[in-house]
């Protein structure tokens, strides 16, 4: 977005022809028989929220633009969120209100208008429990939730403090450079901490038994909540008759060690 512009289609323009080149690009690289579920966004996550006008915009451009084949399946919005939660200089997390007719007023529009599933809704692994049955009650196409179970895992009292210590001092150490001006210690970790997974991935699998289980039951917990909430129990024949899995073989290149 250029928000430099005057008009809300301009300001969209660079949004909406990036989207389209994107679009086209995967359409050009996806392997025969699967159909890759393409999402734009139109906002800022943590700035103001989307509105209308900047929903027919984006879509409008986008339409307009794209032509080679099928486009946008969901778009993502703004309602009050941020990604992962919003961290206070202590390490808490900000509480953070979500402007749920905002999300069911462009769910509806895109559905509706532009044949989308509906919208996107990040940031919202922070939220409160109660604020989960929402999701289906608005038409939330899609809820993004990866933060809040990167929490259970990091901040159980069952993950060793001395693990959890290396984890933090190779972040210390590999992610200096993303250190923003003014956050504290707390701040920096949490923003980062994310980063502790993949270069780390032996030593987490590697984690002895008695630590990963009672880990893997509060998740499991947190799952079943979530499920619940967002009324997406007993969907196993719904799932069946719309997703048609596809074989992909691949050839696996065998390298001679000797």
């Amino acid at each position: 977005m250029d928000l430099d512009r005057e008009t809300i289609r301009e300001q969209q323009r660079p949004n909406f022809e990036k989207t389209a080149e994107l679009t086209a690009y995967i359409r050009e690289i996806q392997t025969g028989g699967i159909e890759i579920s393409i999402g734009g966004e139109i906002g800022e996550i943590g700035g103001k929220n989307s509105t209308p006008d900047e929903l027919k915009a984006y879509l409008d451009g986008f339409n307009e633009t794209f032509k080679a084949g099928k486009g946008l399946s969901k778009l993502s919005v703004q309602t009050g969120t941020a990604h992962g939660g919003v961290v206070l200089p202590d390490g808490t997390l900000a509480k953070v209100k979500i402007d749920f007719d905002t999300l069911r007023t462009l769910s509806d529009l895109a559905r509706k208008a532009y044949g989308l599933s509906g919208c996107v809704q990040h940031g919202a692994s922070t939220l409160p429990e109660e604020a989960f049955n929402m999701f289906p009650e608005t038409g939330t196409s899609e809820v993004h939730l990866a933060t809040g179970f990167q929490n259970i895992i990091y901040d159980s009292k069952d993950l060793p403090a001395e693990f959890r210590e290396e984890v933090y001092s190779f972040i210390r150490q590999e992610c200096a450079k993303e250190r923003k001006e003014g956050q504290t210690e707390e701040q920096f970790i949490y923003s980062t901490r994310k980063k502790g997974f993949g270069p780390l991935k032996k030593k987490w699998w590697d984690l002895p038994r008695d630590i990963k289980e009672p880990i893997m039951k509060e998740l499991e917990a947190k799952f079943g909540l979530l499920f619940n909430r967002l009324k997406v129990t007993n969907t196993t024949d719904i799932v069946k008759k719309t997703v048609k899995p596809v074989i992909v073989k691949k050839e696996i290149e065998q390298i001679n060690t000797y």
